[in-house]
């Protein structure tokens, strides 16, 4: 295991930085590292560190959801209002509608596993997207009208909207049966997630301001606290829906609005964590890239992709009607709406897994969606933002 991971950190930071250089985004360079590392071409890394890829992917995607908590201002996001809330959803409806108009004729599926794909491939990823603003935050870009904050926001709330569509679309493709509940289940998922992390961290904040601790002392129980409520969400989810990466965010949305200045050197603290997740992330979820099912896609597969993504622009379109924002203000919401990695890679795999039909193409244009989404996304985010958003004076 200690050579894969030497060769995750020394491979993936000389890729990066290549990639860097050539003013492409460095997320790429570790893709590529993974699918050259994987069991799928080189197989260079152990079985075992294979075998925990999951939950390593899981633990860099609390590092980030944590420092965008720690980061997000929710008077900045109260300004935003109505389109902070589409955007948890909307978006996403549009991508799945695309889907099933586009994947039946040109895929040949059927309507139901075009709504499996759709789901599988409309989540957008917070580990790409989170990133990219919060250096927006820090350099001033689109602060004013609150755009990183608001982007920031629906993608960590989409994901959980999506998962739940495809635990319904997935159990009625095994023959049970979707009720009422299996929806409601979505908003007390997010509302529930968002109660108990904000009452941690409200708690959390006392204990910071009664007890002296180090900095790294109080990281610490912050990673411990949100691997307990991701766990939680594991052992609870057959009987109450409850989001544990939701909670994450608001445990740390908590701290920072009661201790704003320890929130401040936390953030920092945990930037400083990112550098070796991200690595760890990005690197891991090429690994789950097997190129095989790409060289069998076809043009059709890309083509449904890149079609669906038109229909998620114009969910963004939609969620930003009526709002103060300048068309290329939310020309740029639009581009930085499109990355998708982290639930690809995670969910992917599942309906192959459960014998369904659809399962070899389902996870053929996931892992399209990813070589073709996460690159593309953050290229635009990148090449755009000083061009359509002000810099806050």
């Amino acid at each position: 295991m200690l050579t894969s991971l030497a060769l995750i950190f020394l491979c993936g930071l000389l890729l990066g930085t290549l990639f860097s250089k050539l003013k492409l985004p460095p997320l790429l360079g570790m893709l590529l590292t993974g699918i050259v590392l994987g069991p799928y071409a080189l197989s260079l890394l152990d079985p075992s560190i294979l075998s925990i890829s999951a939950d390593l992917r899981q633990l860099a995607l609390i590092i980030i959801l944590t420092r965008a908590g720690l980061n997000l201002d929710l008077a900045s996001l109260k300004k935003v209002g109505r389109p902070a809330i589409l955007m948890c959803f909307v978006p996403a409806c549009f991508e799945i509608g695309g889907m099933l108009l586009l994947a039946p004729p040109l895929l040949h599926i059927s309507l139901l596993e075009a709504a499996i794909m759709g789901t599988v491939i409309a989540a957008v990823s917070p580990a790409v997207i989170v990133p990219k603003m919060l250096h927006l935050m820090e350099t001033g870009y689109g602060t004013k009208q609150s755009i990183p904050q608001l982007i920031m926001a629906g993608a960590s709330v989409d994901d959980v909207f999506v998962i739940v569509l495809f635990t319904s679309f997935t159990g009625l493709a095994q023959g049970q049966q979707i009720s009422a509940v299996s929806f409601l289940s979505i908003p007390v998922s997010i509302l529930l997630g968002l109660l108990v992390g904000a009452v941690i961290g409200v708690l959390l904040a006392q204990l910071f301001a009664r007890f002296h601790m180090r900095d790294s002392v109080k990281v610490l129980l912050i990673l411990s606290l949100s691997f307990l409520l991701v766990a939680l969400e594991n052992t609870v989810k057959s009987t109450v829906p409850f989001s544990g990466l939701l909670a994450v965010m608001s445990l740390n949305i908590a701290v920072q609005r009661k201790r704003t200045e320890v929130a401040v050197r936390l953030s920092a603290k945990f930037s400083k964590l990112w550098v070796a997740a991200e690595l760890i992330l990005f690197v891991l979820v090429g690994a789950t890239v097997d190129l095989s099912y790409v060289t069998t896609a076809g043009l059709a597969a890309v083509a449904v992709i890149l079609g669906v993504l038109l229909f998620r622009m114009l969910g963004v379109c939609v969620c930003l009607l009526k709002t103060t924002l300048q068309k290329k203000e939310r020309l740029f919401c639009m581009l930085a709406y499109l990355p998708k990695a982290t639930v690809q890679a995670a969910i992917g795999s599942l309906p192959l897994s459960m014998g369904l039909s659809c399962g070899n193409i389902v996870l053929t244009v996931a892992v399209l969606s990813i070589l073709i989404t996460a690159p593309l996304g953050a290229f635009l985010i990148d090449l755009t933002y000083k061009k359509l958003l002000k810099k806050a004076t």
